[in-house]
């Protein structure tokens, strides 16, 4: 059977679906909010699951934010993809890495992905991802940058979740590959 799913953009109208998904999942990572890759970030630690909260909504209430939300048929928030150009999402996992191959930054980035555990394998994540980029071609396109793991000739990695998602995932949308940032992560890049 093949799931239907619906997306919306994090807004004010949205935050507390958001919110609620955050919540159900012990704060995404223990109190993260999908806050890391924003200014706040990974700088000093350690930061609160509160103060990640009250970053969050202000940058939803301030538009700063750019994340799709994904629901199922019933309304329920099942997970989301957050992007956003480069000023918003300045912070990335191995940023000396990253930058030592740069050559120019790009338009927009993909920062990480998320489905609540009791719905993944079921296409939440395509969703979503699927849902930024028509939001980015909206928004006017350009090179879009994504940061996934690779996943071919490594070990299964039980139990583990992908914040930035599988390469095969950005593969679908014609991502490909750049450079290798890390072991396994790689930066994957296309024009939107």
């Amino acid at each position: 059977m093949t799931e239907t799913y619906t997306t919306r953009a994090l807004s004010p109208e949205t935050w507390d679906d958001f919110a609620g998904l955050v919540e159900a999942n012990n704060g995404v990572w223990g109190g993260c909010w999908c806050i890391g890759l924003h200014v706040e970030g990974f700088g000093e630690k350690p930061h609160s699951a509160q103060r990640n909260r009250d970053a969050k909504r202000a940058h939803v209430e301030e538009g700063t934010a750019h994340q799709i939300l994904v629901y199922d048929a019933d309304g329920t928030c099942l997970g989301w993809c957050q992007y956003g150009p480069p000023a918003e999402l300045p912070n990335i996992k191995n940023p000396a890495k990253y930058a030592a191959g740069l050559s120019e930054l790009p338009d927009w980035r993909i920062g990480c992905i998320f489905t609540s555990s009791k719905h993944r394998g079921r296409g939440v994540a395509r969703a979503a991802v699927s849902g930024a980029l028509d939001a980015i071609r909206a928004a006017g396109g350009g090179v879009v940058e994504a940061y996934p793991e690779q996943t071919v000739d490594r070990a299964e990695q039980r139990g583990a979740y992908l914040h930035t998602g599988p390469e095969e995932l950005y593969e679908q949308f014609g991502f490909v590959r750049d450079r290798k940032i890390a072991k396994w992560r790689w930066v994957m890049r296309a024009e939107i």
